[in-house]
């Protein structure tokens, strides 16, 4: 085989150019409305809502689970909206209501749907939980006012129309690793039945 065979190719592949460096985003203040308290914060602006609560305010009960917007882990309510807080930018909620795990109930008094998920065993190793029951109680929001799921019949959910496919389409969007699907969905219907 001729030498300029063997070598074929080399030299041809040329390295990449260097990258440019990410542009600087200098930290900004903002003040975040967080369970009935301010936090005043000097931040990146491209740091996400999950991080800012974990790693800035240190209320961990918010989880970092798949990072993508996937798995419903780190679902907190906004202005009463359950939201991703791994896909939103915490400058983006100045001046809105951020309620997390720890702003629903109170030291030895828990929130209804905290209860519940305790009473029916509505979790397995708990790390899904804290989303889930975020996304519960908007759940429970969303019967209040009658707003229309995918399953929904019609325009607006009738009074009592709440049935187990539609507590599993409502919450579709948060997942459970440990397969506790039937208690959540009987945790939610006991809060359900007992508020209506």
């Amino acid at each position: 085989m001729p030498q300029d065979d063997q070598h074929q190719g080399e030299g041809r592949v040329q390295d990449a150019p260097p990258s440019p460096l990410s542009p600087y985003a200098p930290p900004q203040a903002v003040t975040l409305h967080i369970n009935g308290a301010d936090h005043a914060l000097t931040i990146e602006p491209r740091v996400t809502l999950l991080d800012a609560l974990r790693e800035v305010i240190h209320l961990t009960g918010t989880k970092k689970g798949c990072d993508r917007g996937q798995c419903g882990a780190c679902t907190v309510l906004v202005d009463g909206q359950r939201i991703n807080a791994c896909l939103t930018l915490a400058i983006m909620h100045e001046g809105r209501e951020i309620t997390t795990i720890e702003g629903l109930g109170q030291e030895g008094q828990p929130h209804p749907m905290q209860q519940a998920f305790m009473d029916c065993d509505g979790f397995q190793c708990g790390y899904c939980t804290p989303g889930q029951v975020c996304s519960a109680v908007a759940l429970l929001d969303e019967v209040k006012a009658r707003q229309a799921s995918m399953l929904t019949d019609g325009d607006e959910l009738a009074p009592g129309a709440l049935s187990d496919a539609e507590i599993r389409e409502r919450m579709s969007g948060n997942l459970c690793r440990c397969g506790a699907y039937p208690n959540i969905v009987k945790a939610i219907r006991s809060v359900v039945l007992r508020e209506a």
